[in-house]
């Protein structure tokens, strides 16, 4: 359960905000002044603080210079009135996360709350490298074989340095914890570490996501915004799947990387910015480049140092030391003993070319490991995991991969948009996959609410809201057949 601080002098705003996030599965302290906050960080440091800029005697920016001394990587909202946009500003440049003006809008400041977290645990949680595969830590890279070898060597040389590094290789095969391996052995990593999914945050978002906006750069900017970048200055930005960056904001990337600065959008002066910037994708560049998607001059200046990361098929010796590591881990996790694995399935498990690389073999074994009743994982466990995809006498593959399920899901989404379900579609659809998801997660776990949500990674109480809102009873849960037969 993470926890947060909330600094406020206002009383009845500290409580009612407090109450909120308990209802949501947050473990919460308060504190109604600047020293008062100082003192329960010096006590506990908190997962997140969120403060309002105006406080009595000790203000917030001084506040917030003396909690980062405590701890630079404490992920650290600031509320603040219209009246203290500026000081707010000064305050994210500083090194604060975000902030959000008051009165603010709940389900956007819950949606804040969800990405400091996430940020948060990415720069505090560490990544361990060729680690014994039963200490169950939650983040590590495991491997024996001569390829991975190799990529321990190159984070090795790379990460003390400031060059920028391409990180490439198919999904699921752990770049970004490539990355954040390579920012925690860095100079910087005392400092900000910011993914950015250049995949997850529409285009039309994107740039201002990144750069920033002046106010009145366009219809709504009401106030100046700092950009990601701008807030990320002295530490390490990760642009997750660069391949699909949209060639406008490609050229701004480009300057940032060659000058070392940006400009926010409607603004007309230079920003010196001074981030080291990693980057990853699974797509083919020199491919997108041929076909113009792709900008020569940006991927030469990404290239410095390129980490290819193998295919789990290219490491199968590792599989074994994998398999381990993951019942280890996963059942500490729900907290029952770790009841092993049989040869035989072992054996299974090492007869599959696992498409969906170190990922899959992940989820796989988790669900193996759901349905193994506390007896060592058998066979017919891993073939049920990985839904059918495993013939358990030749271990051959059948049409049902993840391509063909992906394929099946595209030609029901574009049956319902001709179909004009709803005038809106995407919000229809969506909820029809949340649905799905959310379904499948409690049939996993046998109605139990509180496993569901730890394996959606969602509160308990957002998972009942969820139920509510989709209606869904489990003994007459949605599952996937409605995809195929719809």
């Amino acid at each position: 359960m993470s926890t947060i601080l909330i600094v406020d002098d206002d009383d009845q705003l500290r409580m009612s905000f407090a109450r909120l996030l308990k209802e949501e599965g947050y473990d919460i302290r308060t504190a109604p002044t600047g020293e008062a906050g100082i003192k329960e960080i010096r006590q506990a440091v908190p997962d997140l603080l969120i403060m309002d800029v105006r406080l009595p005697k000790m203000d917030g920016l001084a506040a917030f210079g003396e909690i980062r001394k405590i701890d630079s990587t404490l992920p650290v909202i600031i509320m603040t009135a219209f009246g203290t946009t500026d000081t707010a500003i000064e305050a994210t440049k500083l090194g604060a996360f975000d902030y959000i003006l008051k009165p603010f809008d709940i389900p956007a400041m819950l949606a804040l709350i969800r990405q400091a977290l996430e940020a948060g645990r990415l720069m505090r949680s560490r990544v361990e490298m060729n680690v014994a595969p039963d200490t169950a830590v939650p983040d590590a890279i495991i491997g024996h074989s001569d390829v991975m070898q190799e990529v321990y060597k190159s984070i090795g040389r790379v990460a003390p340095t400031d060059a920028t590094v391409l990180i490439r290789g198919a999904s699921g095969t752990g770049k970004e914890l490539v990355a954040r391996a390579i920012y925690q052995h860095s100079e910087r990593a005392d400092k900000a570490f910011l993914v950015i999914n250049c995949v997850a945050i529409p285009e039309t978002l994107l740039e201002s996501e990144l750069f920033g906006y002046e106010k009145g750069a366009f219809t709504g900017a009401s106030s100046r915004k700092v950009g990601k970048i701008e807030q990320t200055n002295r530490g390490t930005i990760f642009l997750d799947e660069i391949g699909d960056m949209p060639m406008s904001i490609q050229a701004k990337i480009l300057r940032l990387i060659q000058e070392r600065s940006i400009e926010r959008l409607g603004g007309t002066h230079p920003i010196s910015v001074d981030v080291r910037i990693l980057a990853a994708t699974n797509r083919n560049l020199e491919k997108l480049m041929d076909q113009e998607r792709f900008r020569e001059d940006l991927y030469y200046r990404l290239k410095v140092v390129t980490l290819n990361l193998p295919l789990l098929k290219e490491r199968a010796k590792d599989i074994p030391l994998l398999c381990e590591y993951f019942l280890s881990l996963y059942s500490r996790e729900m907290k029952i003993d770790n009841p092993g694995m049989t040869k035989e399935a072992m054996a299974l498990v090492g007869k599959y070319s696992w498409p969906g690389n170190v990922r899959e073999l992940s989820n796989s074994i988790k669900k193996a490991l759901i349905f193994s009743s506390g007896y060592p994982i058998r066979p017919r466990d891993i073939s049920n995991a990985i839904s059918g995809v495993i013939s358990g006498k030749s271990g051959r593959t059948d049409p049902v991969s993840t391509e063909g399920i992906e394929k099946v899901a595209r030609q029901w989404v574009r049956k319902m948009l001709m179909g004009q379900i709803e005038e809106d579609a995407f919000s229809y659809l969506m909820d029809r996959f949340g649905s799905i998801v959310i379904g499948e997660a409690l049939n996993l776990t046998e109605g139990n609410r509180s496993r569901a949500a730890k394996m959606l990674g969602m509160s308990r109480p957002t998972l009942q809201s969820r139920i509510e809102k989709y209606n869904l009873v489990f003994e007459t849960l949605v599952t996937t057949s409605e995809i195929t037969s719809t």
